[in-house]
Formats: C-alpha cells, sequence, structure tokens
C-alpha cells in the first residue's frame, strides 16, 4: 500500500520545492457572464485544505485509479500530494515530477498561439475559416471564434472512433492521420448547429485550429507551441512528440478501464494520440501546467485584449463557462478558477488557476473510462481554492458534487 504524500515549499526567486463532459449540450451563446449572485464572495482566499485534497485522491484510488497526485502552487509555496503507483508493474510511488498526456488541456496553448497571431496581425478571430484555409469547411459563415469557442456546429468525429471505448483506441493506437482525415470525419456527419447558434463541445474545431496555426506560420505546431510558449516559459517537461509513441522520460503510466465490467485495465501509454494532436496530445507535468495557466492569467501570453476576447463566456451549465479554449469553473466559495480538463487514454487531468494567476492546481488520476474516478478528481478544485469547508459542511452529510462527463473525447457518447 502506498499511503499519501504532502510536501510544501516556497519560492525565492526560483522554486525552491516545487482533468469531459457528454453527451455534450448545445447551449446557446450568452456573452460574457459572471458568477451567481447567490454564490458569496470571499474576503480573502482560505489555505488549500491539503487533508481534503488527501481524501480525494484516496478515494480515486478506491474506485479504480492506480495513482492519483495534485500540485498546487499558491503564489510560490508549492504543495504535492500523491497517492498510488505511476506503474503498476513496478509498483512505483507516483510523483508530482511524472510526466504524462495532458489530452484537451492542449486546447487551451493552440489557442494561446492563434491568439497570439491576432496580437500579430495575422489572424482575425471574427473571419471565415475558409479565408485562411479555403475549401476547408462547407460553411463560410464558420469563424476563427466560432471555431475557438466551440460554437462552429462541427461534428465531434471521436463520437464514432471511441464508441467503444478499448476497441477504438486499439484501432488507432498507431494510427498517424493528417488534419484534413480527421476534417473529413466530421464532415460525414450532419453539423450539430448552425455557425454561433449553440456551444456544442468539438475536437474537430482544435484540429482546425492546429491547420490554422500551420498555414498561418509555415511552422509545425510543435515548433510554434515550442518557440511561442515552452521556450520562453521555461517548461521543460513540456513536449509535443507526435506521431512518436513514447512519453520521454519519467512518467505515469496511463490506465484505460474497459468497457467490460470486471475486465483488466489496458496500458494505454504509448500512442500517437494522432487522433487528437493539436486538440489533444500535449506531453507535460504539473509543475508546467501550473506555471502556463498562471502565465496566462497574468498577461504574459497575450496582450490584454486578447486576454479579455478569451474570456468572454458561453454558459456551459451551472458551474461552467468556456471561453477561446478556457473553461471558467465557479466554486462553492465563490471563487472562479480558469484553466481547462484533459482526457486522452489513460489519464484525467485538471489544471486550473485564479483570476490573478496566484495560486494555481494541476491534478492528474492515471486511469479514464472511469466516471467515478472523474467525478472524483472533479472534487479537488474545491480544496485547493475554497479550502477547508465551513463546519457545518463538515458535520453534516456531505454535499453532492457537481457531475463530470465525457467531453473532452465522445461528448456524445453515455458512459458506465
Amino acid at each position: 500500500m502506498v499511503s499519501a504524500t504532502a510536501v510544501t515549499g516556497t519560492a525565492l526567486g526560483a522554486v525552491v520545492v516545487s482533468l469531459l463532459t457528454g453527451p455534450a449540450q448545445a447551449v446557446p451563446p450568452t456573452g460574457t457572464e459572471h458568477p451567481g449572485s447567490a454564490r458569496v464572495a470571499p474576503a480573502a482566499a482560505a489555505a488549500p485544505d491539503d487533508a481534503g485534497l488527501r481524501a480525494i485522491l484516496r478515494t480515486a484510488r478506491s474506485q479504480g485509479a492506480p495513482g492519483a497526485m495534485a500540485r498546487i502552487d499558491d503564489n510560490g509555496t508549492v504543495h504535492r500530494l500523491v497517492e498510488g503507483v505511476d506503474d503498476r508493474a513496478t509498483g512505483r510511488t507516483i510523483s508530482t515530477n511524472d510526466r504524462f498526456r495532458v489530452g484537451s488541456v492542449t486546447k487551451t496553448f493552440s489557442a494561446v498561439v492563434l491568439l497570439q497571431l491576432a496580437d500579430e496581425g495575422r489572424l482575425r478571430l471574427d473571419e471565415p475559416v475558409d479565408t485562411y484555409l479555403p475549401g476547408l469547411l462547407p460553411d463560410d459563415r464558420i469563424t476563427v471564434r466560432h471555431v475557438l469557442s466551440h460554437r462552429s456546429g462541427l461534428y465531434d468525429y471521436t463520437n464514432d472512433m471511441f464508441a467503444r471505448s478499448v476497441s477504438g483506441f486499439e484501432a488507432v493506437r498507431n494510427k498517424v492521420f493528417g488534419y484534413r482525415d480527421l476534417v473529413r470525419l466530421s464532415l460525414q456527419k450532419p453539423r450539430t448547429n448552425a455557425p454561433g447558434a449553440a456551444y456544442s463541445y468539438s475536437n474537430t474545431n482544435f484540429v482546425v485550429a492546429g491547420m490554422l496555426i500551420e498555414k498561418l506560420t509555415g511552422h509545425t505546431v510543435a515548433t510554434e507551441y515550442q518557440k511561442r510558449i515552452f521556450t520562453p516559459l521555461n517548461l521543460a517537461d513540456t513536449f509535443y512528440v507526435h506521431p512518436s509513441t513514447a512519453i520521454p522520460g519519467r512518467h505515469a503510466q496511463g490506465y484505460l478501464t474497459s468497457d467490460t465490467a470486471g475486465a483488466a485495465l489496458v496500458n494505454s501509454t504509448k500512442q500517437t494520440a494522432s487522433w487528437a494532436q493539436s486538440a489533444g496530445a500535449i506531453i507535460s507535468t504539473p509543475h508546467d501546467l501550473d506555471t502556463f495557466f498562471s502565465a496566462l492569467l497574468r498577461g504574459k501570453l497575450v496582450s490584454a485584449d486578447r486576454l479579455t476576447q478569451m474570456t468572454k463566456w458561453t454558459r456551459v451549465n451551472s458551474t461552467t463557462s468556456y471561453g477561446l479554449g478556457l473553461r471558467r469553473r465557479e466554486l462553492s466559495c465563490g471563487i472562479s478558477v480558469y484553466g481547462h480538463t484533459g482526457t486522452v487514454q489513460g489519464y484525467y487531468t485538471y489544471a486550473f488557476t485564479t483570476k490573478d494567476g496566484k495560486r494555481s492546481l494541476t491534478a492528474l488520476a492515471n486511469t479514464s473510462n472511469n466516471t467515478a474516478v472523474l467525478n472524483t478528481m472533479y472534487r479537488t478544485l474545491e480544496p485547493a481554492f475554497c479550502g477547508k469547508p465551513p463546519a457545518t459542511a463538515r458535520t453534516g452529510a456531505p454535499a453532492a458534487a457537481p457531475r463530470e462527463t465525457h467531453e473532452d473525447i465522445a461528448p456524445s457518447v453515455t458512459r458506465d
């Protein structure tokens, strides 16, 4: 049995011590939104609740995740909590230094590159995609903004690809797709709504985003991620290795839960991730994701105007809104946090930061296709950003956490 551990440290100059919903709902755009008035605004952010986080990670393990971890950077003070293993074969304890596949957190990286190109005058958000990629899409009303906000109406090809999780994965594990191959799969199905009419999560949108990056720059997305984000932020453990199947260096193995109850977990670590590419193929660590989202919300990656554009929200459900490649979650204590979730075979990721970028959380469980674990990992946001629950909440029955669903992969496929 591997027990949870917690470590804290303080950064002095340099740091000393140093994650999906479906079926996707078509939600009409509502413009800029604010947390509901019923929520009570906090006087000040409470300290992270390490004990509460540890309990959540242990619950995820009991529900089938081989390992789970969380890293909080609280304005330089770092909290690390781990539970379980990163490799079932060796029994090695999972570590917040482990690299892993971040899944749809990649979408925020892709959006940042395109917003930087908008800052440079090389892209207009309200210009049709077909202006830059002539003939790609069947409707020239679909704009870059529609793509980045999941309001294009483009069908998500992963619905069919992963209707059966394990067999679907094995069919594409070593396959290399071109971007146009994936767009063609999407266009074989009717669109979900008229351009701009509703929110409907689709990986196709960020495949198109990758195509835009490569067309406008003349470089691969790997080159642009490295030049514009990885190198400037010194994200030394963040990679885009597509179509290579291996995660370099120390990493957490990913375990895909079978569609058949009781069947063995499938080690899904090695894959091209070609089905995802600019929608979900980045590899990173908790440190690097905390650094990335903190820098983004502090205005270090895009101009103030583009960050404002990125945070024009469309309501998704009672606690979640979506901007341009960025999610907002409203918590029980009145705090809103900003980031993205990520699901890729074998990994659930949550990476969020506060509006001022001063407190960031990355949480990971190295399993997927397990709704119980997904819902449990969602709960990491509350102790990380709201601290300990009020005494009245602790003495009564535990409050029901909002339920997550599989939006990042196959959003219209019901699991479990």
